[in-house]
Order: structure tokens, then sequence, then C-alpha cells
């Protein structure tokens, strides 16, 4: 079945037991990773219990379709539901999933991790189809939900944090529920229990290299700065980051700025739109939103996204270098931007 997103905490906490198998899927794979363990705690509180808890890959199932049955029907030799994970599954895998979820054996609660499946995912469609099973969706936090993640956890240890530290806090980071628990542990060690938290705290704690080069490459791009969009996109894959990624940046910068700029057209002062966007812009990053909502309209802004779209999806598909198919797309905009 499918499982709307405000009913999908209430299910974590306490999933239906005529629920046999649960798809988790999205491209915040730290998400898809923490829902699982929470749901998989419903069943077996230790997730290493090797007598209750059983591991399997996409691969494996591959091979032996049938043992996905068999430990599914196996009885807990210290009693209670048995929880059998799966993870690396796919499309490849929905036949059998369709069959299991038909007439599962025996009482074992099923956890299936997966990556980033369109909407035509079969898999998907085995479980949305199915009474007794469930599939939800792992997106990169919302500026909301993010907002509540960084209060939980400067809570947890009593730590207060200035404006301004917040703002870039949900401003870099959120692409990756666990990379963002990761970064806000640290932090949290930084600032000590019953600490505050000020601008440069956050900047120096979390602020990799990277994130801002990234940062750096798409405002670079968005305002036309071709020399500066070279110098970042250099360290930016210096660093390690992929191709697909950069490009995802791009289209979700041009996605805000698109929202404010049709506020604009609408006759919204530009500098109210600013201060009204969500999640707030950096205060560093502004004049750079400023000059950039003089040079691109809504519609120029429109067609541009579907250009980005179009771009990621050939990276992902053609035979080019990632890298330079990337270049190529930024350097595009960055043109478009002067046009």
């Amino acid at each position: 079945m499918k499982l709307a997103g405000t009913r999908v905490e209430a299910f974590l906490r306490r999933p239906d037991p005529e629920i046999r198998a649960v798809l988790l899927y999205g491209p915040d794979s730290g998400l898809v990773r923490e829902r699982a363990d929470a749901i998989g705690r419903t069943v077996a509180p230790d997730l290493r219990d090797a007598f209750q808890v059983v591991d399997l890959t996409g691969p494996m199932l591959v091979v032996d379709p049938a043992r996905l049955y068999d430990e599914a029907a196996q009885i807990s030799l210290m009693g209670g539901r048995r929880l059998v994970r799966v993870r690396e599954a796919g499309d490849a895998h929905s036949a059998l999933f369709g069959r299991f979820l038909a007439d599962p054996p025996g009482d074992g609660l099923v956890v299936v991790e997966a990556g980033d499946l369109p909407a035509r995912s079969s898999l998907r469609r085995a479980f949305d189809d199915a009474p007794r099973g469930v599939a939800i969706g792992c997106y990169p936090d919302s500026a909301r939900e993010l907002g509540q993640v960084i209060d939980d956890a400067l809570a947890a240890h009593r730590i207060s944090a200035s404006r301004d530290a917040v703002e870039f806090l949900i401003a870099h980071l959120g692409g990756d529920r666990l990379l963002t628990r990761s970064e806000l542990e640290k932090l949290t060690l930084y600032a000590g229990d019953g600490g505050r938290i000020e601008l440069d705290d956050a900047r120096r704690s979390i602020a990799d290299s990277a994130a801002l080069s990234l940062d750096d490459a798409v405002l670079a791009a968005a305002e036309g700065d071709a020399p500066a969009l070279d110098r970042a996109l250099a360290r930016v894959f210096q660093e390690g980051e992929s191709p697909v990624s950069v490009v995802r940046a791009a289209l979700r910068h041009l996605q805000r700025l698109h929202a404010l700029s049709a506020r604009v057209a609408a006759g919204e002062p530009p500098d109210t739109a600013l201060r009204a966007a969500r999640p707030p812009i950096f205060f560093k990053q502004q004049d750079s939103f400023r000059r950039q909502l003089r040079r691109w309209s809504e519609p120029r802004l429109r067609w541009q996204l579907g250009a980005l779209a179009d771009a990621e999806a050939r990276i992902k598909t053609t035979g080019m270098p990632a890298e330079t198919a990337c270049r190529a797309t930024l350097f595009e905009l960055a043109t478009a931007a002067r046009g």
C-alpha cells in the first residue's frame, strides 16, 4: 500500500502487525538506512542478534530467490518475530516480492532497502499494490524537517545556537540524514553540553570544503561568472564530488531561484522575497541572489530547469565522460546567465 507522508512517523514507531514487508527507497540513502533501522528495532531491539536478524542482499536473492521465503518462515530461536533485511534491491526483484506478498510464509518482517526508484518502478508497484506491503519514499529533508532535526540534536545536549548559525546549518546539511546526524554529533561535541554555537563555530565544525566549493560553483554558474566557475569546479572534483551531485545542486538552486523570481514577477520587491525565502538564504549569499534575480526572468528559469533535468539524464545514460558532461552543462548555464 501507499503510505501518506503524515502517517510515516507513526508507522515507523509502531508498524501495523499485518504488514509483512516494507520497502524503503529514495535518493537519501542515510534516511533509508535510519528508517530501516527504526522499523527493524520494533521487531528486534538488537539488530546484531544473529538468532533473530538475517541480512540478505539483492544479488543473493537473484541467485537464490527461495531464500527469502526460507528466512521469513523461520521461527526465531529466542522467540518473537524474525527480521529479514534485504539491501541493494531493485526492479529485478519486483516479481519475487510480488509473489512473496501475495502469500507470505511465517510471521517474519522483511525490510527492503533500495535506491532512488522512479515512479514507474515495478518494485515500487509491487509494494504499492500489495495489502500486506508498504512502500515509503525517503527524500532529503525539507527546511522545516531539517530544522527540527537540528533542534532535537542541540536540545539533547542543552546547546543553544544563534539564528545565523542555524541558517548556516540548514543551508549546508540535509542531503543525507545519516551524514547530517554525524555532522551534528561532531558539532555538539565541539560545543559541549550546555554550550552555545555561533556562526563561526558552525562553519569551523561542519563546513567541509567540498560543500563550500559546490556552493561557489553553483552561484558562479547562476551569475554567469565563468572564471569563478572554472576555479570552483576544479576544487569540487578534486575533493571527490560526483558530477551528478553537482548538476543536482544546480537544479535545486535554480528551483529556489525560480520560486523567488515568480514572487518578484508577481510584484513583490526582491528584498521582501529574499527575506521570506524558506529555508532562509544565508546572509553572505544574499547579494549573489539579488544579482541573479536581476539576470534571470521566470520564463528563462523555467526553460533552464528543463535543460538541467535533461543534462542529468544524459550524464546517467550516455557514454560521455560524466565530469566532461557536467562541466559543459554548468558552463552552458553560465552562458545563459550572461545572455
